[in-house]
């Protein structure tokens, strides 16, 4: 089936875009989107995988699902819209940068910049309700994101995948720790953010591994 996604995204994913649990995905999301208020905007759906081409990807940032409030989501996971408050899990992302590399995004929340960089911010649901998290979880999208996860492993070499929290950290099975980077950690929110997320220097880790495979560093100032 036609999915308006990056060629190059469309390109590898051309089969799973016709495998019938992703026909099945697709009714319900547009049926989600006709009837009720659902996150991100129709366009900003593949915006992790639109601005973070296959073959420009270096880095994957998983998180679990999009915002629910009014403006927020925009297809990149812990990313919010320019001028939108910052999440507490953003504020905290903002604050281990700051301590790891000294780096101050100050009230910018659109992680547009570290997607054009080659980081995918991958959530594993795409989709979300207004007001209910989790209402498009078990639908279909996680497998399909799993299943993209498994791709890159395979396909790829040398990419950092940053887990954060137990959730994330599960899709490690998914991963080939023998060619590829884990760096993982609690979760950045409020709840498990001082047992370990904080100091865990995920940015800095990151641009080493890179660097150590002659790739280019991350600019993760926005």
């Amino acid at each position: 089936m036609k999915v308006n996604i990056e060629k190059s995204w469309a390109k590898v994913l051309k089969q799973e875009f016709e495998e019938e649990y992703f026909i099945k995905l697709t009714d319900f999301v547009k049926r989600e989107y006709t009837f009720g208020r659902t996150y991100p905007k129709p366009r900003q759906i593949f915006n992790a995988f639109d601005l973070c081409p296959f073959d420009k990807i270096k880095v994957v940032i998983i998180g679990q699902d999009p915002y629910h409030g009014v403006g927020q989501a925009n297809g990149l996971c812990f990313s919010v819209n320019d001028g939108v408050r910052l999440p507490p899990s953003l504020q905290n992302i903002f604050k281990e940068l700051r301590d790891d590399l000294g780096i101050d995004n100050g009230h910018n929340g659109d992680l547009s910049n570290w997607a054009k960089q080659g980081v995918l911010m991958l959530n594993a649901t795409l989709t979300v309700m207004a007001d209910k998290p989790g209402s498009h979880q078990g639908k279909g999208w996680e497998k399909f994101t799993d299943n993209i996860i498994k791709i890159i492993s395979d396909k790829k070499d040398k990419i950092v995948f940053i887990l954060w929290g137990a959730y994330a950290q599960k899709k490690s099975i998914l991963i080939d720790e023998k060619k590829h980077n884990i760096i993982s950690s609690p979760h950045p929110s409020p709840f498990s953010a001082e047992r370990g997320f904080f100091g865990s220097n995920p940015f800095s880790k990151t641009n080493a591994y890179l660097k150590e495979n002659s790739l280019t560093a991350i600019d993760w100032q926005l």
